[in-house]
């Protein structure tokens, strides 16, 4: 019997990486992904989406990537719920910090569309 997919919550401001990541995603298969321009959307619809991982970018409008973790922590249900980050912001002392704010990891911008979906998966077994 084949394994529920992985539901997948990706926030991202700039419309063509979100484009790349559902078509990355999707090549990939086992992913049931729902996407976000910004925190207040993803906010709103991660409690009736239950996403298994989140997938942040770390500049967004209004709201930072790490001031939408720090909310998305807040509420009940994703108080565990792994978050990774996508970031071109990637020095060891940043990936350090998103580690330590609750990050269970960060992807680096440009990433590699053919990898995407592995790297998540992979990151997601590790945690």
């Amino acid at each position: 019997m084949p394994s529920a997919p992985i539901r997948l919550l990706h926030v991202e401001d700039d419309l063509d990486i979100l484009e790349i990541a559902a078509m990355s995603l999707e090549m990939a298969g086992g992913f049931d992904v729902r996407q976000c321009e910004n925190a207040a959307d993803a906010l709103r619809v991660a409690p009736d989406f239950k996403p298994d991982v989140m997938l942040f970018d770390m500049m967004l409008p209004e709201m930072s990537g790490v001031q939408l973790l720090a909310a998305i922590r807040e509420v009940p249900d994703f108080a565990e719920t792994p978050v990774i980050f996508m970031t071109a912001r990637a020095q060891p002392h940043e990936r350090r910090d998103l580690i330590e704010r609750g990050a269970v990891d960060v992807i680096v911008k440009p990433f590699d569309p053919v990898k995407l979906g592995d790297q998540i998966k992979g990151i997601l077994a590790a945690s």
